[in-house]
């Protein structure tokens, strides 16, 4: 279906609260607000006609354009080339502090690099997936867009003295055209706010220069406190500002992506929205993050989880949620967008998750590892935080042994998933280390007891005698790349023959060019129709494995062929299609985390084995 941009072809604003993602043609074409997880104001992303979009574009027909950020910020800049002149769009969101705003600012800013150039404007809201309908009001410094319960304000830069906005006019539906011709040196551009109140100003150029360095410091400010030196700087330091994008500032909450709807198959059903913080997906960041130098923000998402962990709010599925909303609202119901055809034809689009509701006993194991690793980085776990953990605890020596839904999230019924059983593992593990770190009184005996019957457990069943590997479930043939993280997490020797025979396996059936299935749909049947790519998160635990295996030419090709993968900014979606092309949510959270942690752990690997001395050659007679 054309007239949708490649998922690839977009880059990633935002403030900490909300974001924005623009398309290489010079549209916004997913933004929500005042949250993450707000209905969409520009939304064209997901329905074309019905979604709403702001557009800003060369008048001509034939450009190219090149698309990056500005260095080390989130600030995006798409430039283009045309037959007269060069231009560039500069967007951006000024960062907001302190608690939650209903207000949020997105700058656009558009320049005359050389020669000259025009540049078409076009703001078409579509407030609430499209199904509030919206009033304008123009004025000389700008626009108002009301929905009622939300407005959208437009504000035009111009210094005093400048030709107004050149040939705006409104559309028969309510929005906004413009054209903007520039010669070299100009500068003009747009300021949206969000929410109720705001009236139309004009913004000088020197106030939104001052937005734009303001915006730059913080963002390199920020990047500046990593302490990786390491191969890949640039590919590592581009996904922390991500994570650091799709993280929800006042709670600490961290999203998996800040899209929904996105599919994992062209035309398939496969379409979630993961605009969402889940305990998994957030818990591994808190390693991540202190590894790299980020404290503040691993010690921001270890209150928001010690928050998730003290609340335990009675619930069918346990203790902990497998998600929260980003505020820490465990309610979540998942509905259809009616009329909206999907991106490319993916239909149905949904907001809300329904498999929020599932159980998924992995998350008891990453809680428990994050918080482990945030003790030993000196955050501490007070009182009440250490018996709220033996409570979750105590549930897990009584539940532990029971199927559930897995780490997929797959609709097909409750299994015996071989991951779920690993990191219940891990759970009690990081438990008992804590109890003798800590000196804290616990049930330490039945968590060893329990410990222990898990790993006989998955080294008696979860074990394949015939398929030589780890599989997915108990009693089943099947793969599943989540038991990569066997060897991360410490269950087994990377170098002992059962692992070594797993990996084989998994290279057989799961790994095409470097690039990774997270299981076999059709072997396993998950619920759902349709089939998907290789996943982005399963590539980077296999390098990640293959370098604690030692095998560390293998592991630095296949990471090194994944880049290859990326988009032209670095960012990466859920998968990757057989073609190459990006599938699914966009940019996401999980691969991200995985590349960070496949990168550090192949630089050290590496810097072991050049610092080994190496065998000396006998002489020569």
């Amino acid at each position: 279906m054309s007239g949708y941009p490649l998922i690839a072809d977009h880059g990633l604003i935002g403030d900490l609260q909300t974001s924005a993602l623009v398309s290489t043609d010079g549209t916004i074409d997913w933004f929500c607000s005042p949250r993450f997880d707000s209905p969409s104001i520009f939304g064209s992303l997901l329905d074309r006609e019905r979604g709403g979009h702001f557009s800003a574009r060369p008048r001509v027909d034939a450009f190219d354009v090149r698309q990056l950020y500005f260095p080390d910020t989130a600030i995006l800049v798409t430039r283009f080339l045309t037959e007269a002149g060069v231009g560039e769009l500069v967007d951006f969101m000024p960062t907001t502090s302190g608690g939650p705003h209903e207000s949020h600012r997105l700058v656009r800013l558009v320049r005359c690099v050389r020669g000259a150039i025009e540049f078409d404007i076009e703001i078409s809201p579509r407030f609430d997936y499209g199904r509030a309908p919206h009033r304008l009001t123009l004025t000389d410094d700008g626009a108002i867009f009301d929905a009622g319960t939300t407005a959208l304000t437009m504000s035009l830069i111009r210094d005093p003295g400048d030709e107004r906005l050149a040939r705006a006019e409104q559309t028969e539906h309510g929005d906004v055209r413009a054209t903007i011709p520039l010669v070299q040196g100009q500068v003009r551009g747009v300021v949206l706010e969000t929410g109720t109140g705001a009236t139309p100003h004009a913004v000088g150029t020197a106030d939104a220069r001052r937005m734009f360095d303001d915006t730059a410091r913080f963002w390199q400010d920020w990047i500046s406190q990593s302490g990786y030196t390491g191969r890949w700087r640039e590919e590592l330091h581009r996904s922390a500002i991500t994570l650091k994008l799709m993280t929800y500032a006042p709670t600490g909450g961290l999203v998996a992506a800040p899209t929904a709807g996105l599919p994992e198959q062209i035309g398939g059903e496969r379409n979630w929205d993961y605009r969402y913080t889940w305990v998994r997906d957030a818990s591994f960041s808190v390693s991540t993050l202190i590894r790299l130098g980020f404290r503040d923000e691993a010690v921001a998402f270890g209150v928001w989880l010690r928050d998730r962990v003290d609340e335990q709010q009675d619930s069918p599925t346990g203790p902990l949620n497998i998600m929260y909303r980003i505020d820490g609202d465990p309610h979540l119901s998942e509905e259809v967008v009616e009329g909206w055809e999907g991106y490319r034809g993916s239909a149905p689009v949904r907001v809300g998750n329904g498999a929020a509701g599932q159980l998924q006993l992995d998350i008891y194991g990453e809680a428990l590892d994050a918080i482990y690793h945030a003790d030993l980085a000196g955050i501490e776990i007070g009182q009440q935080g250490w018996l709220a953990i033996c409570r979750m605890l105590d549930w897990l020596v009584d539940n532990w042994d029971q199927p559930e839904e897995g780490i997929w999230e797959t609709r097909g019924g409750r299994k015996d998933f071989t991951y779920g059983r690993l990191m219940c593992w891990v759970a009690f593990d990081r438990a008992i280390r804590l109890a003798a770190r800590l000196g804290r009184p616990a049930a330490v005996e039945r968590w060893t007891a329990e410990r222990d019957a898990i790993y006989e457990q998955i080294m008696e069943r979860g074990w394949n005698s015939e398929r030589r590997a780890f599989v997915q479930q108990y009693g089943e043939p099947i793969l599943d790349a989540s038991l990569l993280k066997m060897v991360q997490v410490g269950f087994i020797a990377p170098h002992d023959p059962l692992w070594q025979d797993t990996m084989a396996a998994i290279r057989s059936d799961l790994v095409s060019d470097s690039l990774v299935y997270r299981y076999d749909p059709a072997a396993s049947p998950d619920g759902l129709r349709g089939s998907e790519g290789t996943f982005s998160l399963c590539t980077f635990l296999y390098v990640d494995a293959l370098a604690r295996a030692g095998r560390l030419d293998e592991a630095r090709l296949t990471f090194e062929q994944m880049l290859t993968y990326a988009n032209h900014l670095g960012l990466f979606a859920e998968e990757i299609a057989p073609t190459g092309e990006q599938l699914g949510n966009f940019p996401q959270a999980f691969t991200h985390l995985a590349l960070i942690d496949a990168a550090m752990a192949l630089d050290e690997r590496l810097d072991d084995a050049a610092r080994r001395p190496r065998p000396s050659s006998a002489p020569s007679r």
